[in-house]
């Protein structure tokens, strides 16, 4: 059997019956991560399967219409991560205008009893579902008596008197607060992709990059960035990143996150890395001539490398550094 599932119909996921949770997971944050230890831990206990369910596109890019909505995590890093929490299988639902306008008892009946087989359904307090968002934790509870599954809440978590959540830890990068953002994400935030050929004109200024598309992801951070790059070999590579619309060389608009290895020399082209954040150092600027932004770069490049000394990364032990391949 496998691991990801995208359509709400078809046969049970968990004929023996599951432990799940219900949530958008952007970033599988620390508290997204205590929720699922509490779905694995109760699943063990019954000898249920550890399921998750989550959406893609998440509900609030749906219901923004085309407005770009700032994610943490690619749909991509997103089901590597729950997969390394050791879920026996994720429900990724195509999130349309259909399951928008399904209510919250079919919500129940056909995705979470006949889809997933749940016995036991784990949600955090303010979880809401279903058609306008009717349902709650309360109607969750009803139909969990009336169909025979029990409703566990997880308490919101807290870390440093502060509340884990996707949108605590977006405003933060937001504001240039990487520290904070990821004491709450439980690692520094990052963007991961294939390394893709650009104009090489890096390379002639004496400043060669790794470069990333974001395709359709909106990113809550933008500027220059004192970086690690994983994914290269054993070993994190420090550098200097931008991350922006490159407006002194590029009129196209497209965002490109850009970032120079220290001392690298070598082909990345085609490698899939990731590229993690470790402190701003300024916004995007536009420059009158190349000449002034090598000048700027240089600088950039020398702040970057006094930031990064002795620095060895933020991460939980056991975390990989580069999502599984999916």
């Amino acid at each position: 059997m496998g691991f990801l599932f995208r359509d709400a119909a078809g046969p049970s996921l968990a004929p023996g019956g599951s432990v799940a949770c219900v949530g958008a997971f952007d970033g599988v944050h620390l508290g997204h991560r205590a929720l699922l230890a509490r779905v694995r831990e109760r699943a063990a206990a019954r000898g249920l399967a550890p399921m998750a369910v989550s959406f893609e596109p998440i509900p609030r890019e749906f219901f923004a219409r085309g407005t770009p909505v700032p994610r943490l995590a690619s749909a991509r890093e997103k089901i590597a991560h729950l997969r390394s929490a050791e879920m026996s299988a994720l429900l990724s639902l195509r999130f349309d205008a259909a399951l928008a306008a399904m209510s919250a008892e079919s919500f129940v009946e056909d995705i979470l009893l006949r889809r997933c087989g749940v016995r036991e359904l784990w949600v955090g307090a303010d979880f809401r579902f279903g058609h306008a968002r009717r349902g709650d934790v309360a109607l969750l509870r009803e139909l969990g008596t009336h169909h025979g599954f029990e409703v566990g809440v997880m308490d919101d978590l807290c870390v440093d008197g502060e509340r884990v959540s996707s949108s605590a830890i977006r405003a933060h990068l937001s504001a240039g607060e990487f520290e904070p953002a990821a004491h709450l994400l439980g690692r520094r935030f990052a963007i991961g992709g294939h390394v893709v050929r650009g104009q090489q004109l890096g390379r002639k200024l004496g400043y060669p990059t790794a470069n990333l598309r974001l395709g359709r992801r909106t990113s809550p951070v933008g500027g220059i960035f004192a970086v690690r790059v994983h994914g290269v070999d054993a070993r994190s590579w420090p550098g200097v990143a931008s991350l922006g619309v490159r407006p002194t060389v590029d009129g196209s608009g497209e965002p490109l996150l850009e970032a120079h290895l220290f001392d690298f020399d070598g082909d990345l082209y085609g490698r899939r890395i990731e590229v993690e954040f470790v402190r701003k150092l300024r916004d995007e600027l536009k420059f009158d001539d190349l000449d002034a932004m090598v000048r700027q770069i240089d600088r950039d490049a020398e702040q970057a490398r006094g930031i990064l000394v002795g620095d060895e990364g933020l991460r939980r032990p056991g975390e990989s550094r580069d999502p599984a391949p999916i």
